[in-house]
C-alpha cells in the first residue's frame, strides 16, 4: 500500500513540475520561452495588441506570448503588487511619468536607451518615459484634452468658439439664460476636474510653472498662479458652468456624456478618447460635434499652443525579465509602423509614433493641434509621485466643491511636494 501511494505521489510531483515554471511551455514536443504581456484596453485596441504579438510569435516560433488584460482600476494594484513580490510581467502597460519613474527608482525597469531610434517617436511623448537621459518606456498612444461642443447648439445661440477665458464666460451666461447646462462635468473620479487646474495655470503662468514645482527650482505649488487658476474654478462653478452634483457623478459609466448626446447640455473638457465613446454610444451625435483648444487667459503667459496631453499605453519592460532581448523585440513590434497605423486608423486615436499620419477626418484635426503644439503638458497625476498625486486630485475636487480655498489647496500641495520632491 505504501509503495502504490509513493507512485501516485511521485505522479502527481511529476505532473505538477511539467505544468509549472513561468519562463517555458510545451508545445508540439518543444519547450517555449514564455513572456507575459500585461495590458488595460479592451475591445479593438486589445485586437490590435493582440495582432502584434500573432506578428511577433510568427517571427519568433520558439516563443509564447501569454497576454492577460486587466481593468483600469484594478491594473495599478496588480502591477504594483507584482513589482513589489518580484514577479511582474515581462512586458507591460504604463503610463509614463511618476508612476513609471517609481518603478524606475526601485531599479525594476530595463533600460532601452541602447535600443531605440528617439527619432522614430514623438519627441515629448518619448520623453515621458524618459528619466536621467535613459529612455524606460515606448510611447505607442497620445492624448490631449480638448473642449468639445455641441455645434447644433452652438450656431442656435450664435456662439462662437472661444479664444479667451471672458469669451467663454460669455457663452456660459448665455446657455445659462436658456436653461441649457453650459458643461458636462464627471468629477467623482476626480482627474477630470483636474484638467481645468491644469490648464488655467499653464495659461496664466505658462508651462513652465508645473516644470519648476515638481524639480522644486523657484516656483512651488503654493505659486499665486495655482491659488489663481482655482479662483477660476469657483468663479465658474458660481456661475453655474456645470451640472447639478458633478462631484459626485463618475465619469466611466457615461451619465455626463449623455448630457451631452440628449443636448441638455452643450460642452465638455475632456481626452480625445471621448470620440471613440461617441461612435460606440451615440453615433449620430458626431455629425453635431466639434471642439476647440482650452482659452486663454487676459494676460496670461501661456496660449493655445500650449496642450494638456498624456502618452498611453507606454510599453516597458521588467528588468529581471529572463528574456531582456525578446521583451525589447515584442516592445518594437507594439510600436512598428503597422501597429500604429492599426492604432490611429482603427481606434481613432493619435499614436506618439513619427510618421503616421490620421486618415480619419476628425482624428486627423486632434493631429493638427498636437503637430502645433509647442508644449505638452502631461497630466500631473501621471508626474507626481502618487501619493502627490492623490492629493492634487484630493484638493482639485474640494476646489470645485467649494469645500477648500485655493489658498488652502496650493498651501497643502506645497507642503506635500517638500516631503515627496526635496
Amino acid at each position: 500500500m505504501k509503495r502504490i501511494c509513493s507512485l501516485m505521489m511521485l505522479g502527481l510531483l511529476l505532473v505538477l513540475a511539467a505544468c509549472g515554471g513561468d519562463s517555458s511551455s510545451t508545445a508540439g514536443g518543444s519547450e517555449k520561452k514564455v513572456l507575459e504581456f500585461w495590458h488595460i484596453d479592451p475591445g479593438e485596441k486589445e485586437k490590435i495588441y493582440e495582432e502584434a504579438v500573432e506578428r511577433f510569435e510568427e517571427k519568433n516560433p520558439d516563443v509564447d506570448v501569454k497576454v492577460l488584460r486587466i481593468p483600469n482600476d484594478a491594473y495599478k494594484q496588480k502591477l504594483s503588487v507584482a513589482m513589489s513580490g518580484g514577479n511582474p510581467p515581462d512586458v507591460f502597460h504604463s503610463w509614463g511619468g511618476g508612476w513609471l519613474k517609481q518603478f524606475v527608482d526601485q531599479d525594476k525597469v530595463m533600460d532601452v536607451t541602447e535600443d531605440i531610434e528617439p527619432s522614430k517617436f514623438n519627441e515629448l511623448a518619448l520623453a515621458n518615459g524618459t528619466f536621467d537621459e535613459k529612455v524606460y518606456g515606448l510611447p505607442l498612444g497620445l492624448s490631449i484634452d480638448v473642449v468639445f461642443y455641441n455645434k447644433e447648439i452652438f450656431e442656435k445661440y450664435g456662439l462662437e468658439e472661444p479664444e479667451t477665458y471672458e469669451e467663454w464666460l460669455t457663452i456660459i451666461d448665455t446657455l445659462n439664460e436658456n436653461e441649457i447646462i453650459p458643461i458636462a462635468l464627471a468629477n467623482k473620479t476626480k482627474w477630470p476636474g483636474a484638467y481645468y487646474l491644469m490648464n488655467f495655470a499653464s495659461r496664466i503662468a505658462g508651462p513652465e510653472l508645473f516644470d519648476s514645482a515638481f524639480n522644486r527650482e523657484g516656483k512651488g505649488f503654493d505659486d499665486e498662479a495655482y491659488v489663481q487658476a482655482g479662483e477660476y474654478i469657483q468663479e465658474m462653478v458660481k456661475k453655474d458652468a456645470f451640472n447639478e452634483g458633478f462631484n459626485g457623478v463618475p465619469y466611466d459609466e457615461g451619465t455626463g456624456r449623455q448630457l451631452l448626446y440628449s443636448g441638455q447640455a452643450a460642452m465638455m473638457d475632456m481626452t480625445i478618447s471621448f470620440l471613440n465613446n461617441v461612435r460606440s454610444e451615440a453615433p449620430d451625435f458626431e455629425e453635431k460635434l466639434d471642439f476647440f483648444v482650452f482659452p486663454k487667459v487676459d494676460g496670461g503667459q501661456g496660449d493655445q499652443t500650449h496642450v494638456g496631453a498624456a502618452t498611453g499605453p507606454v510599453w516597458s519592460a521588467a528588468k529581471n525579465t529572463e528574456h531582456p532581448e525578446l521583451a525589447k523585440e515584442l516592445m518594437k513590434e507594439l510600436t512598428s509602423e503597422e501597429t500604429a497605423r492599426n492604432y490611429t486608423d482603427r481606434t481613432g486615436s493619435l499614436t506618439a509614433v513619427s510618421g503616421v499620419v490620421p486618415t480619419d477626418e476628425f482624428t486627423s484635426q486632434f493631429y493638427d493641434v498636437v503637430e502645433q503644439a509647442t508644449h505638452l503638458q502631461m497630466p500631473y497625476d501621471q508626474t507626481l509621485p502618487p501619493e502627490l498625486a492623490e492629493l492634487h486630485k484630493d484638493t482639485t475636487q474640494a476646489i470645485f466643491g467649494l469645500d477648500m480655498t485655493p489658498e488652502e489647496a496650493a498651501k497643502q500641495m506645497e507642503e506635500k511636494a517638500q516631503e515627496e520632491l526635496e
